[in-house]
């Protein structure tokens, strides 16, 4: 499904230049859940964000479903990201004005989806456990429901890919737990990929595969 082959990434800094990743080669299979782990730094955020085409690796190749994506045009790689991918954020993100509803058919929207949206909404949210909730606000859920309705929204128009930057990290670690369940209960019911930063350990079990990051680079056992 995934596949990174020598990535480096580096950036510019007053001075000179750092290298968040350095050497970077791993292959992530279809339909399961793989967690990155490691501490603050460790370059797991940057990984996700070229894994999933927002952002782009300084040297180095990523392959998607065997496509080079550092040879497509940039409207290409955003067809990619609205039609193929779902995210979900530490940070959730819900677009204040619209209701629980609206958020998640947002995406459909989005992705040029114009039948069935409204069962596909209501579906996700149920998968979720929010079935109830479709016309409330965003300021009217708790923390826990309103990442929720982001892991509601990342899936509605059947991703392929769903990128998960630390999306458990302002939870408590019931709600963390619950969370990780659903992208299980996601890979088994959607066939969806799965890929989740965290450094949570309570979460490594989680995961079909964990790959560790460390000072940019992947840890060996």
């Amino acid at each position: 499904m995934i596949r990174a082959q020598g990535v480096n990434r580096i950036f510019p800094v007053a001075g000179g230049r750092f290298q968040a990743l350095t050497d970077i080669s791993l292959e992530i299979p279809a339909g399961k859940l793989t967690i990155l782990r490691g501490r603050s730094g460790s370059g797991k955020t940057t990984l996700l964000n070229i894994l999933g085409v927002l952002d782009k690796a300084s040297s180095g190749r990523v392959f998607i479903n065997g496509q080079d994506v550092g040879k497509l045009s940039e409207r290409q790689r955003e067809n990619l990201r609205r039609k193929q991918m779902g995210f979900v954020f530490q940070s959730v993100s819900l677009l204040p004005a619209m209701n629980v509803f609206q958020n998640v058919e947002f995406t459909m929207r989005m992705a040029g989806i114009r039948s069935g949206r409204e069962e596909r909404v209501e579906e996700c949210l149920r998968m979720v456990g929010l079935g109830g909730r479709l016309k409330h606000m965003p300021f009217e859920l708790s923390g826990g429901e309103q990442q929720r309705v982001a892991v509601a929204r990342a899936m509605a128009h059947r991703p392929r890919i769903i990128f998960a930057d630390e999306p458990t990290a302002e939870l408590d670690s019931a709600m963390g737990a619950e969370v990780a369940r659903l992208f299980q209960e996601m890979c088994r019911k959607e066939g969806i990929t799965i890929v989740m930063t965290t450094h949570d350990v309570g979460l490594m079990g989680a995961g079909d595969i964990v790959i560790e990051l460390d000072g940019g680079r992947l840890k060996t056992a």
